[in-house]
């Protein structure tokens, strides 16, 4: 009987799935979908990775590096470098390399860093202050005449070229603006209010100065004609970019990603260090007093008079002391007046009578520098020797 039951509540649970797999078969319907999973790990470290895949798909060569130290591998004929990363350490040194680079015929593109200072007459960004073009913010600039007509994009750069009709239309920070204070410029792109981008020939070669680099990066590098315009200005060279794409360091992505084990891990250093250091032995007994020498009790009396009577009762028991001696070996010396009795103890002594009087008289209420009441107490001890 059991068995039968069993037996037909197995054969009606199979039914039962076999009847729902049948109406899922039916109803469910296919479809296909695009999961976006983000940039990739290299796209993250290099952010013109799009801009080299870019220029390379027009024909050029394109590399990056870290440093300037490649600068003496990279032929300067036919060749751009785009200084695309910090250059807050640059030395005056690596200027002059890269000038004279330049100078040799490459083509050299950087970021301006800093604001020209009109107090100082320089920039903090050593290469603008060498090249003679001067960054500034756009909002103190004074409003342009009115056009006559009506600029449609006031917040794109724009470059002119000839014999075309349209200029090129490209995404530059208006923040900041660029300015020729020599005529030096061959070339320039502008916005509705400021310039951003500034090209100067230097010997065989010729420079561009830009005021941001934001637009070839990967958001934004396809939008209006940014990418055309990197392309342009490293037409027909190889291209070197240089930026840093270090990674995060091993501490930097174990802190961000295993915080807790940190913790952990620096709970457990402390504790083997606790525990290495604990104190395995009896104590030491302190040294019986038996074994105190006689300048030992005299320190600390002296130390504890000077902590409980201060300074004063020091030193005037060193000239109590010092008089109770003279009037043993001069009678009557309290009849005498004070610059006779000073003019006694010079006698006895052999000390002049001006230190005798600094040493004798009477000391004011401010507390004396350690170094003054030591020569203060040198002075009554010699004279108290002397006696």
């Amino acid at each position: 009987m059991n068995r039968r039951i069993w037996l037909a509540v197995g054969v009606f649970i199979a039914v039962l799935l076999a009847a729902l797999s049948v109406y899922l078969f039916f109803k469910a319907t296919p479809y296909q979908t695009d999961i976006d999973h983000g940039p990739s790990p290299e796209a993250q470290a290099n952010p013109y990775l799009a801009a080299e895949h870019f220029l390379r798909k027009q024909g050029l060569t394109v590399g990056h590096a870290n440093s300037l130290d490649v600068l003496p591998t990279l032929d300067p004929r036919q060749h751009s470098l785009l200084l695309l990363g910090d250059r807050h350490n640059m030395t005056p040194r690596q200027i002059d390399q890269v000038m004279n680079w330049t100078r040799a015929g490459g083509r050299l593109l950087f970021i301006a860093e800093s604001l020209w200072d009109e107090k100082l007459g320089q920039s903090n960004d050593l290469l603008l202050d060498r090249v003679q073009v001067h960054q500034s913010l756009s909002k103190d600039l004074k409003d342009p005449p009115p056009a006559t007509g009506e600029d449609p994009y006031p917040n794109l750069t724009k470059l002119y070229l000839e014999e075309e009709d349209a200029p090129a239309y490209a995404t530059f920070d208006t923040a900041f603006h660029l300015e020729d204070p020599n005529n030096l410029a061959q070339a320039w792109a502008n916005s509705g209010k400021a310039t951003h981008m500034m090209q100067l020939n230097q010997g065989l070669g010729s420079i561009i100065v830009v005021t941001d680099a934001d637009l070839w990066k990967t958001p934004a590098i396809d939008q209006y004609d940014n990418a055309w315009l990197l392309w342009y200005l490293t037409a027909d060279t190889q291209v070197t970019l240089l930026f840093n794409t270090d990674h995060d360091s091993l501490p930097t992505l174990l802190l961000r990603y295993f915080p807790q084990a940190l913790v952990a891990l620096i709970a457990l250093i402390g504790l083997g260090l606790w525990h290495v250091g604990v104190r395995h032995g009896p104590l030491i007994e302190p040294a019986p007093r038996a074994r105190r020498q006689l300048q030992e009790h005299l320190r600390a009396s002296a130390d504890f008079i000077l902590r409980r009577s201060g300074q004063d009762s020091l030193l005037q028991a060193l000239q109590q002391d010092i008089l109770r001696r003279v009037r043993r070996r001069h009678p009557g010396f309290d009849q005498l007046g004070v610059a006779e009795q000073w003019l006694v103890l010079a006698r006895l002594t052999g000390q002049p009578t001006r230190a005798i009087s600094q040493a004798m008289s009477p000391r004011p209420k401010q507390r004396l520098s350690s170094v003054e009441f030591s020569r203060q107490v040198a002075h009554l001890q010699t004279l108290r020797n002397a006696l």
